[in-house]
């Protein structure tokens, strides 16, 4: 997930808290980094890309389509560049059913959603929201 999150372990590595409540009144939001865990208890933070009945395809460029249109990214996240591998090469289509698409902001080398298929709303654990420490990274994960 760099450069938003930094590290490579739990001893090295941003140290993140999660918040759960907002999720019990709203769903993830386009862009925003969740918390989740999979099938083996691991838990991991990644970008909400594709949301729940939208269909997903990436361009050669890396430009994100949903639903036959182009999205843009917030300005706030210029520094993402995407790269079609596993279910998104060849302009392929995903559909995201009730799930959600997610993306590592290092895409490069991320086990996301590209080959795990959408997230399952169980799967989330909740929304990162600041992280702690060490001290000079302190602030929140989502803009």
């Amino acid at each position: 997930m760099k450069p938003t999150l930094l590290g490579e372990d739990v001893k090295t590595g941003d140290l993140v808290l999660t918040e759960r409540v907002s999720l019990w009144f709203r769903r993830p939001c386009r862009w925003e980094v969740i918390t989740l865990r999979r099938d083996d208890g691991v838990q991991i933070m990644k970008r909400v890309v594709g949301l729940p009945g939208e269909k997903i395809q990436m361009r050669r460029s890396g430009q994100i389509v949903i639903d036959d249109k182009e999205i843009t990214t917030p300005d706030a996240l210029g520094f993402l560049r995407y790269f079609p591998f596993g279910n998104l090469v060849d302009n392929k289509t995903v559909d995201c059913g009730d799930g959600y698409f997610v993306l590592g902001d290092y895409s490069q080398d991320s086990d996301d959603s590209r080959f795990n298929g959408p997230v399952r709303p169980a799967e989330i654990v909740g929304r990162a929201w600041l992280i702690l420490a060490p001290n000079g990274r302190r602030g929140f994960v989502n803009p």
